[in-house]
């Protein structure tokens, strides 16, 4: 999950403007993750996700997002970390129109961090025009020059191997993911639950990627390797129209499971739990709310935002008990749409790396 829930109207004409359309009036932030989703597609118990198909878009639903982080070391043990994303968003519902009269606007994000350094870059464009765009066999996900993309050899089951590219200011990189293990799905067999009231997504990762390749940081050429994971989803409503944001996490333990777990936040103070213990056969079981507990234990001021940016996360009947510790705890995505993004470390009972993202501060 990667954009605010309530983010302002002027900072999304900014981007808009960029593509040259004029921006609708939003609800509740980008793509109106809240508000009434009346003639976009919905998201229903049930539903049988097909490979490669479903790695491509589905332009009938309001939103969704190709998202990888990776977690990165050095040859001298130094840690990174990497991040690309791709979002498409419906303006309105119906048909697919050409050219520019396309209801479709594509987002990009891409950063790289490290311990003193966070670097992040932006792209929009429109749709139907040939600049941005995915496709599902051979898998292409494209916007200007970045691009995650595969060949002719990727195998939609792992959606490995992969090339992803991305430049903006004073960094770039070149990765190469492989994953020897199948596409693993979220929730109930990718049906993600986001509210008791209904609000859902459709929701699979490929947790089990290993990247390597290089990063470049102010001309200066790094050698990297490590462990990444990439998320898809799609929906029309995601959230409730009283949920302010989440604090989403994935985690690659040292011992070969992946945790994947966030909380919504909700206006009354109350919040909703979720989450997958992934195993290292690949099996997926669902967590219930109250095997999850989300902590904060230490906050980062940055501007007029109060962050929680170290977490005490406990899972229970996994024996689960654990601190993480931001690499860079100033991991701000300054973009038209602002959020925490950042890679974490962690110790306790179980060590090992993974992602923090944080909406709606």
């Amino acid at each position: 999950m990667s954009v605010r829930s309530r983010i302002s109207r002027r900072a999304f004409a900014g981007g808009l403007l960029t593509v040259a359309v004029a921006p609708p009036v939003w609800a509740q932030g980008f793509a109106g993750l809240g508000s009434d989703a009346g003639g976009f597609a919905p998201v229903v118990p049930g539903r049988k996700l097909a490979f490669p198909d479903d790695h491509g878009p589905h332009p009938d639903f309001r939103i969704e997002w190709w998202y990888l982080t990776a977690n990165l070391k050095d040859a001298a043990g130094n840690a990174y970390g990497a991040q690309w994303t791709l979002f498409r968003q419906a303006m309105t519902p119906g048909p697919q129109r050409d050219g520019w009269a396309n209801q479709q606007i594509w987002m990009a994000h891409a950063a790289v961090t490290s311990a003193d350094i966070h670097r992040f870059a932006e792209k929009f464009s429109r749709g139907g025009v040939g600049v941005a765009g995915v496709e599902a066999s051979p898998f292409k996900a494209v916007i200007d020059d970045w691009a995650m993309q595969g060949s002719s050899a990727t195998e939609p089951a792992t959606l490995s191997p992969l090339e992803v590219t991305a430049r903006g200011t004073n960094f770039s990189y070149a990765l190469r993911l492989s994953a020897d293990r199948p596409l693993v799905l979220q929730g109930d067999n990718g049906y993600s639950r986001k509210s008791e009231r209904g609000q859902a997504s459709y929701y699979y990762s490929q947790p089990y990627f290993t990247a390597s390749g290089t990063l470049t940081l102010d001309g200066r050429a790094i050698a990297v390797e490590g462990a990444a994971w990439m998320d898809r989803e799609w929906s029309s409503q995601p959230l409730a129209s009283d949920q302010t944001g989440w604090d989403w996490f994935s985690l690659h333990l040292s011992t070969g499971d992946k945790v994947m777990l966030f909380r919504l936040r909700q206006r009354d103070g109350s919040n909703y739990f979720a989450g997958n213990w992934i195993g290292t056969d690949g099996r997926s079981a669902p967590l219930s709310p109250d095997q999850i507990r989300l902590e904060p234990l230490g906050f980062t001021t940055i501007g007029p935002r109060r962050l929680p940016t170290r977490w005490r996360v406990e899972v229970t009947g996994h024996d689960l008990a654990i601190e993480t510790t931001p690499l860079n705890p100033a991991s701000w995505m300054g973009t038209s749409f602002p959020y925490w993004e950042g890679p974490i470390a962690f110790k306790g009972n179980r060590v090992g790396v993974g992602y923090l993202e944080m909406t709606g501060y």
